[in-house]
Formats: C-alpha cells, structure tokens, sequence
C-alpha cells in the first residue's frame, strides 16, 4: 500500500470538521511588527519575575511531580480564601485547571446531558462556550443583549428566554468582547427568578476570568448570591501570564468528584510549576496589581475613540472597547480594514449574532498607537459608509 493512499486519511469527527477554526487567531497571523494590533485578547504586561524564583527555588527542593488531580492544596485553599463565596467556601471546591478554557469544557462536559439538556447562552459572548455546546451536541439557545442599550446584562431578557429544557446559563462578566459588567441586582433578579424556578436547579456558569480588571463598584458575582454557581476564573488575564495556563473551577462539592474526574481524564492535573506560580501571586496579594494600569489604558481609549467621533460602549472591566461599525460582512470588513489601514481588530459576529455591525478593540497597545488606532478605524468607517 502507498504511503500516499487515501484510505490512510484519519476519519474526523463530523462536529468537529463543520467548526472553523479561530477567525481571532487567523486574523492576528496577518499581521506584521507595523500592524496597530487592537486584535488579540491578550496583555502586553510583563509578568513579575519574583513569583518564578519562588518556584523554581520550591521545585529544586521538591521537584515537579504530578499533584493531585485536583491540584495543590495549598493553592485550593488560597483561592477558595480568597474569593469567599458564601455557598464555595472551601478547598474542597476548587479545582486548579489547564487555564480557564479547559475549566469551561471540563463544567459543560460534566454536568451536561446532551439527550436532554439545554444551554442558555448570554451574547455577545467569547465563541468557545457556543463552539463546546455544538461539538457536544447539547442543545444551544442563545439571548441576545440589545446594541440599543450598549449592551447591559438585563436580568429580565435572560430570564424570559429560559425554557423547561434549560439546565445551565453561561456568561462571562465582565464581558469579552462588550466590557460590560453585569450589576448586583441582575445578578440578584436572576438568581431569585431561577430560586423559584420548579423542577430541576439551573446551573449558572460564571466565567469571571475578567474579575480583578473592573472599573465600576458596582460588581455583581453569582458565587456570593446564588449556590448553584460554577464560577471560573485564571491568572491569564489579571497577571498578564497567559501562557503559564493556569486557571481554576468553583464548583458546589456534590459536582466536585464528577469534575475532577473529567479533568484528569483530560489533562490528568494542571502544570505543577505552574501551580507553584500562582500560589505566590496568591500569597503576595497581586491578583488584582495590574488593574490601575488598565485603568489609565481605558480613560486613553475612550478618549481616543471619543476624539475619533466612533460610537462605542464604555467598558466597565476587561480590557476591550467594543466599536459600531455597521458592516454587514464582519469579518470581510477586518480584513479590508488590515489591508486598507493595518489594523487589526475582531468582527462583532465573532461573538455571536447580536454583535454584528461592532468591533471588538483591545486597548493593550501603547496610547499613541490607540489613538492612531482609532482614527483609522473611524476613517475607514466612514469611507465605507460615503462609499
């Protein structure tokens, strides 16, 4: 037989091969070291060198050997400190992760039924909660939050769109890619509304991973107000240590041997060293160091974008101003964008439906890059628009 023999060819997953790959990603391979780059998610911080001393000093005394699956206890107990959720309150609630993406799939493969169950998906959302639901063949329903109202999280709008089949809601806030920050008091009429609820609890995945980069006191967090919570969360964002991937899961302890078993099947534990890492951000107290930082990179965005004439919502946490542009084709419009005037930035419907016609910027990028971002984009807009 031939080397070279079709019947050699792997047969592919059907749900699977009909997914495209990352337009985020393939956007951001186009670019070049001139590109104003408002693209990828990602900090251009540099991480603090101290936390990986720290560890390499503690593996050359005790090697890096696998943990427990779950993680180390050390660290557990750090993160379950502190975020002190009333109904997560423990070590016993936390599993430490592969980054909070292998936490969303490790949530959903768990505690979903696809002969029976429903997602209910709050959009404009990052596209890996869509993509696990359709490769898993769970049911996906998605609620779509209004442009008209710069798209707040609206507690009546979700609720409404539950149906008997709904058996988890999944957000993320503060939001990727609207920087929107869902209030206390949707938080509270979500949970009450789904408290009442007869039949069997809805769980509520909150993906938090945006959490210690908020510019708004009002903050609203399903772990303090509702038990039926998996929140999830990573260092990646708020530490500027994406590729360390390190993340974690909050889950009640009835889930917990479920979830720690999908996880070691997967990935059998997260990376020791890694661990190792997070636990001295922890015991430092720098989750949250990086967020005066961000915040300055805001207020020049906002201006920038203001000074521009673009319309935008004003982020209330992350690190994303999210534009109207009005295109029907988004992701032909990045890419006439990048070649008219080498900027790249990430189509609206990447996110889902409701987002089509915005842009999701990322003000990562020095200010005076921001600024001449902006300008561009808006120069662009408007040739398209008199076009």
């Amino acid at each position: 037989m031939s080397l070279t023999d079709e019947r050699l060819d792997p047969t592919i997953n059907p749900a699977i091969a009909v997914q495209p790959g990352s337009l985020i990603r393939a956007l951001n391979a186009l670019k070049t070291p001139e590109s104003i780059d408002l693209g990828l998610g990602e900090p251009t911080l540099s991480p603090k060198l101290a936390h990986f001393e720290a560890a390499t000093r503690w593996v050359g005394v005790h090697g890096c050997r696998y943990s427990t699956n779950v993680g180390d206890a050390e660290l557990r107990a750090a993160i379950a400190a502190y975020y002190a959720f009333p109904a997560l309150p423990h070590a016993g609630n936390v599993c430490v992760t592969t980054g909070s993406a292998e936490a969303v799939f490790v949530t959903m493969k768990t505690l979903l039924d696809p002969a029976h169950d429903e997602i209910l998906l709050v959009e404009p959302a990052f596209p890996i909660y869509a993509k696990i639901a359709q490769i898993e063949g769970v049911a996906l329903r998605r609620v779509a939050l209004s442009a008209d109202e710069d798209f707040a999280f609206d507690p009546e709008r979700i609720v409404a769109a539950l149906t008997p089949a709904t058996r988890m809601i999944v957000l993320c806030s503060p939001c990727n890619p609207s920087g929107r920050v869902i209030s206390r008091a949707a938080v509270d009429a979500v949970a009450t509304a789904l408290e009442r609820r007869p039949g069997p609890r809805v769980v509520v995945l909150h993906d938090e991973i945006y959490r210690e980069l908020q510019f708004t006191d009002d903050v609203g967090s399903f772990g303090d107000r509702y038990a039926q919570t998996v929140a999830i969360n990573s260092l990646s964002k708020s530490n500027a240590l994406t590729g360390l991937r390190i993340g974690w899961l909050m889950a009640p302890l009835p889930m917990m041997p479920h979830v720690v078993k999908m996880h070691g099947w997967a990935t059998s534990c997260a990376n020791t060293f890694s661990q190792r890492v997070a636990l001295e951000v922890f015991a430092a107290g720098e989750l949250a160091s990086q967020r005066p930082w961000y915040a300055a990179q805001r207020a020049a965005a906002v201006a920038a974008a203001a000074a521009a004439g673009l319309r935008f919502v004003a982020p209330e946490g992350a690190f994303y101003l999210f534009v109207e542009t009005g295109a029907t084709d988004g992701p032909a419009f990045s890419r006439a964008l990048l070649a008219a005037e080498d900027v790249v930035a990430i189509p609206g419907s990447t996110f889902g439906p409701a987002s089509a016609g915005w842009l999701r910027t990322t003000f990562v990028a020095p200010p005076d890059r921001l600024a001449e971002g902006y300008a561009r984009i808006a120069r662009f807009v408007a040739r398209g628009r008199s076009a």
